[in-house]
């Protein structure tokens, strides 16, 4: 997805950040929303703009706008970075394909100490019976 310019599309808006700055955090905006427009963008196919809709669903609002936060550094430029390499890793995990899990038997030792582990905790339950305790 890097190989795609998004930044044409970014719809940048800064304001006030808490957090470390000092005096600088109550005159300068340095905390970065970068908006990004899933469904009028021009550069996704349909079929991309679903699976985003789909994989993203808890990050995008009802107007289908992506928005990403960033307010870690001290700077605006900083943090513009910050979100806009945030973004690009978002949707590359959106589009990875996950690996199909193949279904496997369990082995012969895991077998054995399954049941091995059983019969250890079937005798501790045995042991607090009071059929037990008459017997002792």
């Amino acid at each position: 997805m890097r190989k795609i310019d998004f930044e044409n599309e970014f719809i940048f808006q800064a304001s006030r950040s808490g957090g470390k700055g000092g005096q600088n955090v109550n005159k300068v905006s340095t905390k970065i929303e970068l908006n990004f427009d899933i469904t009028n963008s021009m550069l996704l196919s349909d079929e991309e703009k679903n699976i985003l809709s789909i994989k993203l669903k808890n990050r995008i609002d009802k107007n289908g706008v992506l928005k990403i936060v960033s307010q870690t550094e001290r700077s605006q430029l900083l943090n513009k970075l910050d979100a806009i390499k945030k973004f690009y890793s978002i949707l590359e995990k959106a589009f990875k394909k996950e690996k199909k899990r193949e279904k496997t038997n369990p082995t012969k030792i895991s077998k054995e100490e399954r049941l091995n582990f059983k019969k250890i905790i079937s005798k501790k339950k045995s042991c607090r019976s009071k059929d037990f305790l008459r017997d002792i």
